[in-house]
């Protein structure tokens, strides 16, 4: 066995994994929504406004409209712009449920852009794991097609990078695949003034370890940028 093959083994890497597509969230009905919790930048004195509900096919639909205005007592102290859903903690008696991924390559989401054109370049999925800071976040683009059409989209879980308060962490620490408390998506428009009426359906959550597991997939490219806008 080659050495970079061996390395691979002992760090479980989730290219050598057999492991079968898991589903990690659904939104089917009113319970699966009632599992997430939605902000915007409304609730800190902004004007953008959210929510997560069914479309009348019964797939999750996140809607609103980003502005990236602030109320006048809030000019200079806050940016404006942001929009974003995340699953609830979920505690148990030993401590919040959470998920592990270390067995799998890629973050699975189906999903249909819809909304202004202008803000579906906004879209980023965002990760919390159970490390040691509760404001640490694992972030990356989310790249949509934009055509109004339902996509597969993968996204490699060892390229999401690390943020803390909209910023960029330089850090050489790897994310806790193993313990995922949090899975959400965000819309990000203040550093690119993205504005207008945004509209993304949702299907399902999930994870895999194959590409070829999921038939009319929208991979993100190894040298798509990850960086956050915010």
């Amino acid at each position: 066995m080659a050495k970079d093959q061996i390395s691979a083994v002992l760090r479980m890497d989730p290219g050598y994994s057999q492991s079968p597509p898991k589903t990690l969230f659904t939104f089917k009905n009113s319970a699966d929504i009632a599992q997430y919790v939605v902000g915007s930048d409304s609730d800190i004195g902004g004007y953008s406004s959210a929510k997560l509900d069914l479309d009348p096919h019964g797939h999750g639909r996140f809607s609103g409209e980003l502005r990236t205005e602030v109320r006048p007592q809030m000019q200079g102290k806050m940016k404006s712009g942001y929009a974003g859903f995340r699953n609830k903690m979920r505690p148990s008696l030993f401590g919040n449920v959470t998920d592990d991924l270390s067995l799998y390559k890629y973050l699975c989401l189906r999903v249909k852009a819809g909304g202004d054109p202008q803000t579906r370049n906004g879209y980023f999925v965002n990760i919390q794991t159970d490390g040691p800071i509760e404001t640490d976040l694992w972030q990356h683009r989310l790249y949509l097609r934009g055509d109004g059409e339902w996509e597969n989209v993968l996204v490699p879980l060892h390229k999401f990078i690390l943020t803390n308060s909209g910023e960029a962490v330089n850090s050489e620490m790897a994310m806790m695949s193993e313990s995922i408390k949090s899975i959400g998506i965000s819309l990000l428009g203040s550093n690119a003034n993205l504005q207008g009426k945004f509209e993304l359906g949702i299907d399902y959550i999930g994870a895999t370890a194959d590409v070829n597991d999921l038939p009319g997939t929208t991979p993100i490219k190894p040298e798509d940028n990850a960086a956050p806008i915010s």
